[in-house]
């Protein structure tokens, strides 16, 4: 990178750090309001008796954010600014659809299946729509925050997220308790719009320098050829991406923690909405952990602590003798959130050089993502053959798998060179 472009990133240090904090302070805030793993599958029981309906939204929760960024990959690595991509399409495309989120609540009042279409239309709208844009934001922050600061920034994003988002699920599970059905919706999802429209303008504030492409724009079908001998050369990097799909189906169960507890101890809307608030502690206290130790001795550390977490977080569900033992559950899921979510990002800007990193990035995701789809499908399946306890099971093997294969075949790629087979 050219010295007056790193001057300006140095000088805009301080503003950019600030503005995508508070970006992240907000959406997460708002986002707390209609969590998809425990808001959003408590709404839909309201409505439908249909495991099909949990499983299209858990499907769409695991894979709509990762899919479509090998999609726009090519695109992105050639935009010399990339903020133009979370801003100006993340409106339409990640942002308006919460905006639109408090009309299917409305809906219930006439009818129920029409309220369960408009839910999963505006959600799975967001989360694609959050993949859509998900490469030029990650691309952007990769290019505003030096490797050196990268797990700070992050850290302390997702923590004032998280922190203000137990708040926010405090706010929300007092709501959806007191307030009688479908009006406590209609606001909890409002108030999570406001603060999801909010983190916009603060995202938009962010000071990016220019900085052309490294080489000339290929055409789609020469990028997609390409793809395929990226993957060969670097054996590292796909050996980390077939630990994350291994480790994808250890996450089939995650969608279905709200159903269970729900169908087994018929739990309350005021419980839920504490597991919420459980989910984002674990997540507020281990994110400034991570970000230091990421910093500090790298993203492979924080992953398999993160594993480590959700392989406890669904023995935890297997052995529950009552609900309470699932406010460890979530909490112990957010620890996994956390993890994954800072350096599940971040490892992977440090598989490659700045100029192919879109690329990078969209592989990892799209490639994992597919799986993370295929596995709340295949955690349906076992629920409605073998019941839950089979589900959990299955979860933690795979788990243990993964992180054996993350552990013992990746090597940390900010001090070992990338192995080419």
């Amino acid at each position: 990178m050219e010295d007056h472009i790193q001057t300006e990133i140095d000088q805009n240090y301080k503003h950019n750090f600030l503005v995508n904090v508070l970006d992240g302070t907000f959406f997460w805030f708002g986002a707390s309001f209609f969590a998809t793993r425990t808001i959003a599958p408590l709404f839909l029981s309201y409505l439908t008796d249909s495991t099909f309906a949990f499983g299209i939204l858990s499907t769409v929760v695991s894979m709509g954010y990762l899919i479509p960024q090998l999609f726009t990959a090519n695109f992105v690595q050639n935009l010399s600014v990339k903020k133009v991509v979370p801003v100006k399409w993340g409106f339409f495309t990640e942002r308006l659809p919460i905006l639109l989120l408090p009309l299917s609540a409305f809906a219930a009042f006439y009818s129920y299946p029409l309220a369960v279409v408009l839910f999963l239309l505006f959600i799975s709208w967001h989360i694609l729509g959050a993949g859509v844009v998900s490469v030029g934001w990650q691309d952007m922050l990769a290019k505003v925050f030096s490797v050196e600061r990268r797990g700070r920034f992050f850290g302390t994003a997702n923590f004032g997220g998280t922190a203000t988002g137990v708040i926010g699920a405090s706010v929300a599970g007092w709501l959806l308790g007191t307030v009688t059905f479908p009006y406590n919706f209609m606001y909890t999802f409002g108030v999570g719009a406001l603060f999801i429209l909010i983190s916009w303008f603060f995202l938009a504030m962010t000071r990016e320098p220019a900085v052309p492409p490294e080489k000339e724009r290929e055409s789609h079908a020469n990028y997609w050829r390409s793809l395929p001998r990226i993957i060969k050369a670097d054996a590292n990097f796909r050996r980390y991406i077939f630990s994350q799909i291994i480790l994808a189906f250890g996450t089939m169960a995650l969608g279905y923690y709200t159903l269970y507890t729900i169908r087994q101890w018929d739990v309350d809307t005021v419980m839920v909405g504490f597991f919420t608030t459980s989910l984002l502690v674990g997540q507020a206290v281990s994110n400034l952990v991570f970000g230091w130790l990421s910093d500090k001795w790298g993203h492979k550390l924080v992953l398999q602590l993160s594993i480590i977490s959700l392989i406890l977080s669904t023995a935890f569900a297997l052995f529950a003798p009552s609900p309470g033992y699932f406010y460890v559950v979530f909490f112990l899921q957010g620890v996994y959130m956390a993890g994954t979510m800072l350096s599940g990002i971040m490892i992977v800007f440090e598989f490659c050089e700045p100029g192919i990193r879109p690329t990078y990035i969209g592989l990892t995701n799209s490639i994992t993502g597919l799986f993370a789809g295929i596995a709340p499908m295949v955690g349906g399946v076992l629920i409605e053959g073998a019941g839950f306890g089979w589900l959990f099971i299955a979860a933690f093997v795979m788990n243990i798998v993964g992180l054996y294969m993350l552990h013992y075949r990746v090597r940390e790629p900010r001090v070992q060179p990338t192995l080419v087979a």
